[in-house]
Parts: C-alpha cells; structure tokens; sequence
C-alpha cells in the first residue's frame, strides 16, 4: 500500500478534532469552542458517524470500521485521486462511456485520465482496459450497473482486471439495489486493492440528503480518514440517514415498484416508431435509442418534460437516457412521445 499512496499522504499527519481525541460518554463539553447554547445543532456532529455506520454495517455486512461517509459519492470520488494519485505524474484508466464526474475529478487533480471503449453493446473487455495501464496507473474506474448504459458488467471480466491490476480498482454500485447481482461488497476480504462505492442517493431516494457511502480495507479506510475534512457529513444528514435506515423494507418495496414500472416503459417505449431501441438495464434508467436524439429532446423539453439527452457521448449516438419516475410521469412520456412527429 505503500507503493501505491502518494509519499506525503503516508506521511500525513491528519487534523485531530475534539471528538476524535475523546471516546466514551460525557456531560460537560468544554472542549471545542461551540456555542453553549441552541443544542443539538451548536454541537460538531461526530467526525467518523458512528451510530449510522453501525445500521450499515448490520444491512450490508461490512465492519463499521471498513466504511467511510462522504458528502454524496463525489466526496470519495475526489480523495481516491487525492489518496492515490501524484498530480502531473500518476494516470487512472476507465472505461467510457461511464460517470462523468470519473473525468472532472480526474481535471481537478491534475490526474491523466485514459479512457478504454466498451464493446459496441456495452460490455466490458478486461484485456484491453489492462493493455491501457502502465507503471504510473494507480487507479481503475468501473461503475457496475454502468451509467449511462445501465448494464451490469461482466463479473468474470471485472475479476480479471482485479487479478490482473496492481493497483487500486473502484467498483462504482451506486444502481446495485436495481440489479439481480449481488455486490461486490462480498469480495473485499479477497481483493484487498478493492474500492466499493454505494449511495443513498437512488434506491433510498435521498439525493438531496448528499451521503454516498465507500468500502474497503480497514487501512484504505483510514487514509480517506486522514485525508477527508474532520466534519465532513453533518448531523442533519447523519440523523436523517440513520432514521432513513430503519425504513429498509420500505426501500426494497421502492426498488420493486421501480422494477415493474422499468418493465412497463421498456415495453411501452419498444412500441414507438420513433424508438430504435431500448437497452436492457440493470439500474432505475433506461437508454433508449430514437431516431433524432435532438429534436425529440427538445420536443420534450418544449412540453415540460426533461430526460437527459447522450447523443454526444461514445456509443450513445441518437441516445436518450430516461430514468424511471413514478406510473403517472411514465404514462405521460409515452403519451407525449407519441404525439412527436
């Protein structure tokens, strides 16, 4: 691990705020400056979120201590590159097309960003992505179900790209909860190299609450640790994520509803004369190919409706990817997409 994190990252000597330094139960806190007055909120919220690492450590059985809380996935995102990555000198390898905010942070960095094709069907090719690497390669990026193709990857291939990489692999699962998979959560005692990303911004529906969860080695954890702001996730989202957790079969009946309704609009969109194609999906989205990606667009927009328009990215030539929303929303997209013409 040494090899592979920055020398100055290693050698951090991290800020140590009042809550880390003590551990047990107190009444009197005289410690940290706060305002005496206006509790709960004049408190800082506990700097590694305790109590809700608990409640997810028990849903995805991950140690508490192999999980770290970031303000949504971009947070995680961003200290991958900042952990691992020596600015103008280190490169990452991903597969395209995939997440843009792969790239951006790849540009904020200053951290070359390569990027390897899928197949023409979206499917992943481990031997080139690996051909793509070098000595200076720290990171591969992989976000499985893929966004904006919504496909599962290939499991076989990304255990060859864990096999064949000796470097830092991340698997983005932010659409997991939407897939027949299982995650790759299960694999992190097996690739000790292995990232997990996971949000609550999907199947939770808590996108405006911005916390995306990141698994991995107790040690990879302590560097995002080290390197993350002290108060990093506040306690309105702790507090509201923790009674959020307590709601897990209402999330699964969310992912069902989602589930039938992906099905009605594949069926549904298939029927439109102006829809080429619909791309089978493993997330709560669906890439669909028409005929003039652009002018139904604007079509839509016109009539208040957004989806969002991929003609300009790789493969997704003519693409429009529509997110499932509830049956109502669904049944006037179709009904609007028949009046174009």
């Amino acid at each position: 691990m040494e090899k592979l994190i920055r020398k100055n990252i290693f050698a951090l000597k991290p800020y140590s705020c009042a809550r880390d330094e003590f551990k047990g139960e107190a009444s009197v806190f005289l410690d940290a400056n706060e305002n005496p007055l206006n509790a709960p909120y004049n408190r800082y919220p506990d700097p590694l979120q305790w109590k809700v690492k608990q409640k997810i450590s028990k849903i995805k059985g991950v140690a508490p201590e192999r999980i770290m809380l970031g303000n949504g996935s971009d947070e995680p995102i961003d200290l991958i590159y900042r952990i691992f990555c020596e600015p103008k000198e280190d490169n990452v390898v991903a597969i395209a097309p995939s997440y843009g905010m792969y790239g951006v942070c790849a540009d904020i960095n200053n951290v070359e960003y390569r990027t390897v094709l899928l197949n023409d069907d979206f499917s992943l090719d481990a031997d080139k992505l690996l051909e793509a690497t070098d000595k200076n390669t720290k990171v591969i990026w992989l976000c499985s179900p893929n966004n904006p193709s919504g496909n599962l990857l290939n499991r076989n291939e990304i255990k060859k790209v864990l096999n064949g990489f000796s470097g830092i692999v991340v698997i983005d699962e932010a659409y997991v909860d939407f897939s027949s998979e299982e995650s790759w959560l299960q694999e992190l005692d097996n690739f000790p190299r292995l990232i997990v990303l996971q949000t609550f911004s999907k199947a939770w529906g808590l996108a405006s609450v911005r916390c995306g969860m990141a698994f991995a080695s107790e040690e990879i954890i302590g560097f995002f640790n080290k390197v993350k702001y002290p108060y990093n996730v506040n306690i309105l989202t702790q507090n509201l994520v923790s009674e959020e957790l307590d709601k897990e079969e209402r999330k699964k009946e969310w992912v069902r509803m989602i589930l039938n309704e992906r099905d009605v609009l594949t069926k549904n969109l298939t029927s439109l004369n102006i829809v080429e194609k619909v791309y089978p999906s493993d997330a709560n989205f669906v890439l669909a190919k028409v005929n003039n990606a652009n002018a139904v667009y604007n079509f839509l927009v016109e009539k208040g409706i957004i989806v969002r328009n991929r003609h300009t990215v790789q493969l997704c030539g003519n693409c429009l990817r529509i997110t499932i929303g509830t049956k109502e929303e669904n049944e006037t997209l179709i009904q609007t997409l028949q009046l174009f013409k």
